[in-house]
């Protein structure tokens, strides 16, 4: 790790040599600057990590070169030194940003606290940037299509306001990404974002995970828990596969939204929380209400600015910039040196039919920089399944559809078993493009809701089977 770099600016070099001397014996690389002009060019020059500035200068004065500083964005801490102290001077130049005032004479022992604080201090600054711009890139979305802009141009009119959003789309599509993003892009970007998955919890758990509970309020309570809602407290609150939640849990979260306000398990008392939730969901909430499964009142509630993220298979030409960006990022973390890809395999990989969305691209990329000898991935190194014309994206779409088609065309006995297995094949294919979406499906071939229903039925058609 390199030593940390101070530079001190004074006027007096007998002061310049002595904290150069006291700050070399402890480890660090000192510079110095006999005036504020020399002390501003070194400090452009050689990015220091911490400042010693005088306030009494000939010419122009430390607090004027601590206002320069400023205005240039340099973020390097400075600790003002001055021999003609006085309680205004000092507050002077916290307001202009100083981390620290030392009155000459000054010990070696306070300037060395006050040196070690303040570069403690901007060390951790330094970490929760890179934190910070790390957490940014693993969550940014990637991507030019128009299909991608829309969602995008939609995040970029939800984000700045506090309305709920219901984020829809298949599973591995990014559904999380664009929760992150408008929270990110948020009036609430600096407060918590708290994640809840209601599929991965047990029924008998969610309520207690999402609204908390008292001490002994059920078996295994023995402590109180502040559920995840009272946390999200200024902040968001993300509902990852919301379709799954059981009648009463949607009850108490349609109060969340209402009222504004929690009750946890086992006590009578009402908590109030400031919390802009955001809901996702991979299922047809609308097909849910009419079974019976989801509350209407609650999906109204929820999808004030709905958001449907398309598959990737809809959106192929991202895939060059997502499948480049995985192997940046997977290199990484796996320090491995990044590998060259060829645009025949890239062809390969447009072609094929994501099922799995952007996390089976994302596992793929992982897959192929770990198992590829060598520095550069072609087309042989992908799995057969890619690879092979039959998983081209138009086959892929189609070959199933198509060749069952073909199989029972050819194998029907009777013009009607002819038609049902075409009608058949044809439902499929619009479902498929239009990401299984029952309401946009029914539209775009301009028949009733109610009627598609029946005809999934008839052909036992699902997205488990068929999609």
């Amino acid at each position: 790790m390199p030593k940390p770099r101070i530079l001190v600016i004074d006027d007096e070099s007998a002061i310049r040599d002595s904290l150069k001397m006291t700050l070399e014996y402890e480890g660090y690389e000192c510079l110095g600057a006999a005036t504020g002009q020399e002390g501003l060019s070194l400090a452009e020059r050689e990015s220091p990590d911490l400042i010693l500035l005088d306030v009494k200068m000939p010419g122009m004065d430390g607090l004027e070169v601590l206002d320069r500083l400023r205005a240039a964005n340099e973020s390097a801490p400075v600790i003002v030194i001055s021999g003609h102290g006085t309680i205004s001077t000092a507050v002077e130049a916290t307001k202009k940003g100083a981390f620290d005032f030392i009155e000459k004479p000054f010990a070696s022992d306070r300037v060395l606290v006050s040196v070690r604080n303040a570069v403690d201090q901007q060390q951790l600054r330094d970490e929760n940037r890179s934190l910070k711009r790390a957490v940014e890139v693993r969550h940014q979305m990637i991507g030019e299509s128009g299909a991608l802009r829309q969602v995008m141009a939609a995040i970029g009119r939800a984000a700045p306001t506090n309305a709920t959003v219901l984020i829809t789309g298949e599973s591995g599509v990014g559904k999380e990404l664009v929760a992150r993003t408008i929270h990110r892009n948020s009036l609430r970007g600096r407060e918590r974002f708290v994640q809840v998955n209601c599929a991965a919890i047990p029924e008998e758990l969610i309520e207690s995970e999402l609204f908390g509970h008292e001490k002994g309020s059920f078996t295994g309570a023995t402590e109180k828990q502040v559920g995840k809602f009272e946390q999200a407290d200024r902040g968001t609150i993300f509902l990852d596969e919301v379709g799954d939640m059981s009648a009463k849990t949607q009850a108490k979260v349609l109060r969340v939204l209402q009222e504004g306000e929690v009750e946890r398990l086992g006590s009578s008392r009402t908590t109030k929380v400031d919390v802009r939730v955001i809901a996702a969901t991979n299922k047809d909430l609308e097909e849910a209400i009419e079974k019976g499964q989801f509350r209407e009142d609650l999906y109204f509630r929820l999808a004030v600015i709905p958001i449907h993220v398309p598959p990737l298979r809809d959106r192929p030409e991202d895939i060059p910039a997502l499948v480049r960006h995985f192997i940046d990022h997977v290199s990484k973390e796996n320090n491995a040196r990044p590998k060259r890809i060829t645009q025949a395999a890239l062809d390969a990989l447009q072609r094929y039919r994501w099922k799995g969305n952007i996390r089976e691209l994302r596992n793929m990329v992982e897959r192929l920089i770990i198992m590829t000898v060598g520095d550069t991935i072609d087309i042989a190194d992908l799995p057969a399944a890619v690879r092979s014309p039959g998983a081209a994206s138009t086959s892929a779409s189609t070959s199933g559809v198509t060749a069952r088609t073909e199989t029972e065309s050819a194998s029907a006995g009777t013009l009607r078993e002819f038609k049902d297995n075409t009608e058949r094949a044809y439902l499929v294919s619009k479902l498929r493009q239009n990401g299984w979406n029952i309401s946009k499906t029914a539209e775009v071939i301009d028949t009733p809701r109610s009627n598609l229903y029946k005809k999934l039925e008839q052909y036992q058609i699902s997205q488990e089977s068929d999609g």
